[in-house]
């Protein structure tokens, strides 16, 4: 299971990441012109959390991590850091110890990319970890045309969207239109981790 064994060497390479992630959320303001201020306004995240997650002094949690990121119009695997695409026509492969991983400081929750080269297509993978009794939260929708593909692989999975509620457990999967707030909750007292697959319709 993901995230329970404390390996040292993914535990440091995570939190390299964690800090390479207030940096690239700083590059991509700039690069769209925008002032600590402006963003703030755009993702309703206060100036002085943006500050400290741009200085690296303040890991965000998935719910702030989301915000930021809609506000820049990038996704999660990019201020991630995600490998870049592959070259046409060239295989690649990505290590587990090599996998960028985003760790929410408040609750444990995981997302590990998955995809080699996520930029190569109009899909990437993620896995997901989230221990007992841990929510994400609503999350912010995507844009229009978004869509999301999960199948669990460990536990069992509530995934809120639109006022419907689904659980799933061991093997089940579900399709979901990410362009509305949703969410995923583990209510139970066993760890739950499963796959995901996130498209865009062009």
């Amino acid at each position: 299971m993901i995230g329970q064994d404390g390996d040292a060497a993914e535990s440091r390479h995570g939190d390299d990441l964690a800090g390479a992630f207030g940096g690239n959320v700083r590059r991509r303001r700039e690069e769209a012109g925008l002032t600590l201020e402006e963003l703030s306004a755009r993702s309703s995240v206060s100036r002085a959390m943006l500050s400290k997650v741009e200085r690296g002094e303040k890991s965000p949690t998935i719910g702030v991590a989301s915000k930021i990121a809609h506000a820049l119009d990038a996704s999660l695997s990019d201020l991630m850091g995600a490998p870049s695409a592959a070259a046409s026509g060239v295989a690649v492969a990505m290590r587990k110890s090599e996998r960028p991983v985003f760790r929410d400081p408040e609750t444990g929750f995981e997302r590990h990319i998955v995809s080699a080269a996520p930029g190569a297509g109009r899909a990437e993978m993620v896995v997901h970890y989230l221990p007992a009794q841990v929510s994400t939260g609503l999350l912010p929708a995507y844009p229009p045309g978004t869509e999301k593909q999960l199948v669990v692989l460990e536990g069992t999975l509530t995934v809120a969207i639109g006022g419907i509620s689904e659980t799933l457990n061991t093997g089940d999967s579900l399709f979901l239109q990410a362009d509305a707030d949703h969410g995923f909750a583990n209510r139970t007292n066993a760890p739950c981790e499963y796959l995901m697959v996130i498209s865009r319709r062009t």
